[in-house]
């Protein structure tokens, strides 16, 4: 087992893996920017050290200041977290160069399935069912129609390095399909320096659904349930559960056994999550292989009793899984709430600024994981995730309930959040009755509107 490790990112999810080391006995390192040095991850750590400034390219994505840290820290291993450098193969080789252990999977893994149009490749031969769509980058707008005619309509542009929504267009026809493109591939570029797009078959009214697996470096691979991640804007998940209302266990197993197949296909290592979409008649599609720790880990944990960052750690040391497939239960319901520094009722604009008051729910089956405080000056840089509102039930009516009572004791204040907003989803009958798909939360703000009026 390590005995110091660096914790390459900011926020709740730094916060989340240093109490995990604390708990296995592992010192550890926090790095921080100029704009993060009040920061509640830098206060936890057991040393801090300043990686440059405010911007993230400077600071988070500055792999030869992280290194450098690393080297004066001497830690043995560093964990990326989500988002910045969490998936970033060169990253990941450059830590292996310097004899640094980076605790995710390998590069060639984060390589494999960072591109999406190889990964639905390698998967397809791993007898994945996948979306139909387009079989390689297209590159211009007479391709791209060639492949809307082959598909039909509706159809999706996605960015082939693509993630978190960005680089997306939903086409309905020729007119914004040609339209659609270019922006699409500028968005590609802004955001993961590669134009590359591709085009899937738009499945609608779909829910998507993934599956979480750990995996070790002897080939010992397990799944551990679902998480329903259809609530969503933008592509952009708001709120997750575990289990998914739509899946019942002989289809979770199904699910779970590919994801574990796709995972030994590939020769994966620690924790991932294969991606399906599930259309209104239950048939499922392959989507993309997460290669990373996922924002919404806690839902699992919560309803298996596994601590996903430990069993990681445990991965990356060397250890073998001592999980096994039968031993894996899933009990009760956990619902997760994303509460972000946006105002919802102006097109979810960014809210930072100084928390001047704050309560924070509690109480049986509540967890929360955050790093703000009151005092804490939320910066304009980063994502404006603020907390995780995690609440489990015996069943998910129980779930939701808790979940209802812990938002309305949730004061941040005076920043915009999106706790209100989260009050008004979980209390709709459509999302009670767990009738909910990837395109609910715009029906559901039309809804708001409409009633505002």
């Amino acid at each position: 087992m390590f005995s110091k490790i660096l914790i390459a990112n900011r926020g709740e999810i730094a916060v989340r893996i240093i109490r995990a080391c604390k708990e296995l006995g592992i010192r550890t390192v926090a790095v921080y920017s100029e704009a993060d040095r009040e920061s509640l991850h830098v206060r936890l750590a057991d040393e801090a050290i300043c990686i440059g400034g405010p911007h993230s390219k400077n600071s988070y994505l500055n792999i030869p200041a992280i290194i450098s840290a690393a080297e004066i820290a001497d830690v043995e291993a560093i964990h990326p977290g989500y988002g910045f450098l969490a998936e970033n193969p060169h990253f990941a080789e450059i830590c292996e160069s310097c004899k640094i252990t980076f605790i995710g999977p390998t590069a060639e893994n984060i390589k494999s399935m960072g591109d999406k149009i190889n990964a639905r490749q390698l998967m397809q031969k791993a007898g994945l069912p996948f979306i139909p769509g387009s079989v390689s980058v297209v590159k211009n707008k007479d391709e791209a129609l060639k492949t809307a005619k082959r598909i039909g309509y509706p159809v999706i542009i996605k960015a082939v390095g693509g993630g978190g929504g960005k680089g997306m267009r939903i086409c309905h026809n020729d007119i914004s399909l040609i339209s659609n493109l270019m922006i699409a591939q500028q968005e590609a570029e802004v955001n993961f320096g590669n134009p590359a797009v591709y085009i899937e078959k738009y499945i609608e009214k779909a829910h998507h659904i993934e599956i979480q697996i750990l995996a070790d470096r002897y080939g010992h691979v397990v799944y551990l349930g679902e998480r329903d991640c259809s609530i969503q804007r933008k592509h952009q998940k708001l709120l997750e559960e575990s289990p998914s209302s739509r899946v019942d266990s002989k289809l979770r197993r199904r699910l779970g056994e590919l994801a574990v197949r796709a995972a030994k296909h590939i020769n994966y290592v620690s924790a991932g999550t294969v991606e399906f979409l599930l259309d209104p008649n239950n048939n499922f599609y392959f989507m993309e292989m997460n290669t990373r720790i996922q924002v919404e880990h806690p839902v699992t944990e919560m309803v298996t009793g596994i601590d996903m960052i430990k069993e990681q750690i445990r991965i990356a040391s060397g250890e073998k899984l001592k999980i096994r497939q039968e031993d894996i239960k899933i009990n009760g319901v956990a619902i997760e709430c994303r509460i972000n520094a946006e105002d919802y009722e102006n097109d979810f604009m960014p809210s930072p600024g100084k928390i001047e008051y704050l309560n924070l729910p509690g109480g049986p089956n509540v967890r929360l994981d955050t790093h703000i405080y009151q005092g804490y000056s939320i910066p304009i840089y980063y994502d404006s995730l603020l907390a995780k509102l995690i609440t489990y039930g015996k069943n998910r009516q129980e779930a939701i309930k808790i979940m209802e009572r812990a938002l309305s004791e949730f004061i941040i204040e005076p920043i915009k959040t999106t706790v209100d907003f989260h009050r008004k989803l979980i209390r709709h009958p459509a999302f009670i009755r767990g009738d909910v798909s990837i395109n609910f939360v715009e029906e559901m703000l039309k809804e708001i509107v409409k009633a505002e009026v």
